[in-house]
């Protein structure tokens, strides 16, 4: 039977380094699922920031959709896996994949790209739940701001938030992660 963890946070609120806390304190052999895409420098010095802080004994899988298959591709059976963000996910679905005017968009447009989102995740977590497989799943918890005065900005608040819910329902242990410091919520 699978496992889900769930760790969620702010930005920069140290949740990724926790997720991969989560990782190394296994044993196991590791899986990192990146789902951003490094369109810019800022993005690129990320991911190598990132890079050198997990060290190279991982297996990476560089995908934001697909997530069951890729995975399926380059497992071997009993990995614990990082998903590292859900968050960006969402935003390459919605951007990425679709062609949308997201400030004159009807609402069932921003629907039917909900569900293909909310789709793709839950074939992802039945998969693990089936699975030998531990899944840590980041993401940012976009709920405690302001509200974005723009759509495109209210629409990914949102779609993010429904799916942050959908992970810790499904998941067995959840933390919040705030200026470093883990707080399990589940």
């Amino acid at each position: 039977m699978g496992k889900v963890i769930y760790v969620t946070g702010g930005a920069r609120s140290g949740k990724s380094t926790y997720g991969e806390k989560i990782i190394f304190s296994s044993g196991k052999k590791r899986i990192y699922m990146a789902t951003s895409i490094a369109f810019d420098d800022e993005m690129k010095s990320r991911v190598e920031k990132h890079k050198v802080q997990r060290g190279e004994d991982w297996i990476t899988i560089e995908s934001y959709k697909n997530l069951k298959s890729k995975l399926i591709e380059k497992s071997l059976g009993d990995e614990i896996i990082l998903l590292d963000c859900l968050t960006n996910m969402v935003s390459n679905n919605m951007i990425l994949e679709e062609n949308i005017n997201w400030d004159e968009v009807e609402q069932f447009k921003v629907d039917e790209v909900e569900n293909k989102i909310k789709n793709e995740l839950l074939e992802f977590l039945e998969y693990i739940e089936k699975s030998d497989h531990t899944l840590v799943v980041v993401s940012n918890e976009l709920g405690m701001g302001l509200v974005p005065p723009y759509a495109l900005g209210r629409y990914f608040r949102d779609i993010c938030g429904r799916m942050n819910q959908i992970v810790a329902e499904k998941s067995q242990e959840a933390y919040f992660v705030i200026s470093g410091i883990p707080m399990k919520i589940k």
